[in-house]
């Protein structure tokens, strides 16, 4: 192996392990245990044929945005000028999930969305509808979001089939209600766990 070859491995190996310690510190913070992004992915059939099953909670992470973490000191609901919004390339990935679920021939029954531009831009782009709910709003850069998320489980342990509902909301919110570390634009399809209360059973995710 060249010099040149030793470096670019160690630096990939470098930022693999960087992305691992911010996934596992977020874990500890919300005092749940975050799946690695590395298992191996769902084979597309597989999820889209869960889907058509019906009695799916789809959680999506917003699509691609702009550089940055969380929001601008001066950040506001509902004015988009102060948020950290989606870039070219997200509002292009959002796009990519309105073709890939038309192409699939599934129609979500309800798509509820957190109040961030971000997320309201990734509904509204890829399944043309949403509702505001407020239990997954961001709690980034808030001390806690306990009890927001207890709020959001009570409500969808008790989903039931044959509906389907697409929640788009943020990473620590994903990570709260399912142990999982998603990518922006990615979607876990889960279902209501009853063994476990507190934590919705991720079956399949996807990536667009």
């Amino acid at each position: 192996m060249t010099d040149r070859h030793r470096a670019q491995t160690l630096d990939k190996h470098d930022s693999l392990s960087r992305r691992q310690f911010q996934a596992a510190v977020l874990g500890l913070t919300l005092g749940s245990p975050i799946h690695a992004q590395a298992q191996s992915g769902t084979p597309a059939a597989s999820f889209w044929a869960l889907l058509r099953e019906g009695g799916n909670l789809l959680l999506m992470r917003h699509a691609q945005t702009v550089s940055g973490t969380g929001d601008p000191a001066n950040f506001r609901i509902g004015d988009c000028s102060t948020q950290r919004n989606l870039s070219e390339a997200g509002r292009e990935q959002a796009r990519r999930v309105a073709v890939a679920f038309q192409r699939e021939g599934v129609v979500p029954d309800e798509v509820r969305s957190s109040a961030w531009c971000r997320c309201v831009d990734t509904a509204e782009l890829a399944f043309g509808r949403h509702t505001v709910w407020a239990p997954i709003n961001s709690f980034f850069q808030q001390n806690s979001g306990e009890r927001q998320t207890r709020e959001a489980l009570q409500s969808l342990q008790q989903h039931k089939a044959p509906r389907n509902l697409v929640l788009v909301t943020h990473q620590v919110n994903i990570s709260a209600l399912t142990g999982n570390f998603t990518v922006m634009g990615e979607m876990l399809l889960a279902r209501p766990e009853h063994a476990s209360p507190h934590q919705l059973e991720v079956l399949a995710r996807q990536t667009f």
